[in-house]
């Protein structure tokens, strides 16, 4: 008995669209990179509750006629690829003959589209690969495919998509990657009947100063050079243009977007000096190679690509954005006009200024021989009876004047390494570079790590308060201002009642956001160090559409216990009750340890 079925075509073609279409933002990709391959001008995307309800396309391109309308939304059916040749020397976007086919199994699909020698057109519905409805219709020239209800008849990958505004962001994205690879083309964004970005036909300045945002134009720096082995163009950022979040990355190769950790630490390497660690320079640079030395073919998605000469290319554009950078005269700078002066320490700031005293010995001979003993850990002398006798004190201890004409005496204070105070004489409980309280136990040492512990007792405060009652705020004596991205401006909006539960209160105008109350339990300073990487938290982290309250709450408890210090001994008692009060007192909400217990005889074995 044959063991070995084969597939139904409803269940293959389910199957492998599951490979090609894995969100809402991949179906916008397909259907933008087809139009720009129909030789559109204008193209517009309309799209409805993030994709899940509509995703349509409208392009001016060449059309097609009944047949082939009828035809492209077969497997493997292209009008990119001739023969086995066109592989290694492609042009086009897409050319699997794939996008169609997969997109019309697991969603609602309605063709229009017109040539421009005909007098009507044709229009074509589809349920599940199965046509429905064809018949003869007057419409304007090209093409316009309108996706509806997707994943009606895979549920479990619907239930797998992330919230709205997340969706939304990652066909942003999508949208701007087209655009930006042909300014010469005009497009348009609407979501749920707003306008999101109208981009008119223009240069590439003009394309990424309007996708970049409001005063972007000013900081861009052009890049220009041509090798034998690649061109490059383009733009990148001056190092004030930096950010701590990603988004702002862009490299194409003859007008195809790809991701390349290679070549993007290239870029990042002729910033060094320029930009710390934590924030990531902008950029948008095109590539133009030889296309039987890439190989585009080597991912799903064709984001991916091989380079035949990889080593050469990292070499030049590094040597690029350098030679761009140094045109317009942006390099490490060294300030010499710092003060120079010493910073006085705080606790010395009030006190009265005294005179060094220096003490001379006028008996003293340098050629006479001395006794050079260093001083130990409490300030005293090593081998004290040994000195008094080769200093011919004999037996008797020296005067305090008589024994500093020979030896100085420091006391050494406690360096940052050495500092710990004892809280408690009968637990004998002490902290370690006011990061870590050891407190001995029956069997050994516990040891608590105290801003994880503060961590742990904000969140588990935090969210029990969340769930009934917005949490208590501060309003802000003057608005913190921040210009967003185009996906953390959806993030706030899309998350307005979110933040607002959380405590925050803001505005938003174009692209520049207006904290103007915040959570009580962060300090103004905290709140500007920490506001760009909470909006990055919950712009650019793939979350579950239900955590999003649960993850921000969790970044919140994170940042708020940051800078956290135990101030006085009183402090500890309560700090450790507190802490075993909660029921999760091990672990972080990140899932990282609070505590561990040093045995004797583990630490027998250490010694």
């Amino acid at each position: 008995m044959s063991i070995i079925n084969l597939l139904p075509d409803h269940i293959a073609n389910q199957i492998a669209a599951g490979e090609v279409i894995q969100r809402p933002a991949s179906v916008v990709k397909e259907l933008l990179e087809n139009a720009v391959d129909a030789g559109a001008t204008q193209i517009q995307l309309i799209v409805k509750d993030a994709g899940k309800t509509l995703i349509q396309v409208l392009d001016n391109g060449k059309g097609m006629d009944a047949q082939d309308a009828e035809k492209c939304f077969l497997r493997h059916a292209t009008s990119k690829l001739q023969s086995a040749a066109d592989l290694f020397a492609l042009q086009t976007k897409g050319f699997r003959g794939e996008a169609l086919a997969s997109i019309a199994a697991i969603a609602h699909v309605s063709l229009k589209t017109q040539q421009a020698n005909q007098n009507t057109g044709v229009q074509i519905d589809i349920e599940g690969n199965q046509i429905k409805n064809k018949q003869e219709v007057i419409c304007q020239q090209g093409a316009s495919f309108e996706v509806k209800n997707l994943f009606y008849n895979v549920p479990a990958r619907r239930n797998f998509l992330k919230s709205d505004a997340i969706e939304l962001g990652h066909i942003q994205t999508e949208f701007e990657r087209v655009a930006l690879a042909h300014p010469e083309l005009q497009f348009g964004f609407q979501h749920n009947g707003q306008d999101i970005l109208q981009l008119s036909a223009g240069n590439s300045r003009m394309r990424i100063a309007a996708i970049f945002g409001k005063g972007s134009n000013e900081k861009l720096v052009p890049i220009e050079e041509q090798t034998d082995i690649v061109r490059v163009s383009g733009y990148v950022g001056k190092p004030e243009m930096a950010k701590k979040s990603r988004g702002e990355q862009y490299l194409f190769v003859n007008d195809r977007f790809f991701k390349d950790p290679y070549f993007h630490h290239a870029i990042t390497k002729a910033y060094d000096g320029m930009i710390s660690e934590k924030h990531h320079a902008s950029y948008c640079i095109f590539l133009e190679v030889d296309p039987h030395k890439i190989d585009v073919n080597i991912h799903p998605t064709k984001t991916e690509i091989k380079f035949e000469e990889d080593r050469f290319i990292y070499s030049i554009i590094l040597s690029s954005v350098r030679q761009a950078l140094g045109k317009h005269n942006i390099f490490p700078t060294l300030d010499f006009d710092a003060e120079s002066a010493f910073e006085v320490p705080s606790e010395l700031r009030k006190s009265d200024p005294v005179a060094p005293q220096i003490l001379v010995n006028p008996s003293y001979n340098p050629f006479q021989s001395t006794v050079h003993q260093k001083t130990s850990s409490s300030g005293g002398i090593k081998n004290y009876s040994a000195a008094l006798q080769q200093e011919g004190f004999g037996s008797t201890p020296p005067s305090p004047e008589d024994w500093q004409q020979f030896y100085q005496i420091e006391e050494q204070s406690p360096t940052e390494n050495q500092q710990f105070f004892e809280v408690d004489t009968a637990a004998k409980q002490f902290l370690l570079h006011n990061k870590y309280l050891v407190s001995p136990t029956k069997s050994g040492f516990m040891i608590i790590d105290i801003r994880r512990a503060k961590n742990r007792m904000l969140f588990d405060e935090l969210i029990q308060h969340f769930v009934s009652q917005p949490l208590a705020s501060q309003q802000l004596l003057f608005p913190l201002e921040r210009s967003l991205t185009k996906e953390a401006k959806l993030t706030w909006q899309g998350q307005k009642s979110l933040w607002s539960q959380l405590g925050f209160a803001f505005e938003l105008e174009d692209d520049q956001l207006q904290i103007l109350a915040v959570p009580a339990l962060l300090s103004f300073l905290e709140l500007e160090n920490c506001l760009d990487e909470l909006t990055d938290a919950a712009t650019y982290t793939d979350i579950e559409s239900g955590d999003v309250a649960h993850f921000i709450v969790a970044k919140l408890a994170d940042l708020g216990s940051k800078n956290f210090r135990l101030q006085h001994h009183q402090e500890v008692e309560h700090f450790i009750d507190t802490l075993f009060q909660c029921p999760q007192h091990t672990t972080t909400p990140n899932g990282k340890p609070i505590m561990f217990t040093l045995g004797f005889d583990e630490l027998a074995k250490k010694l």
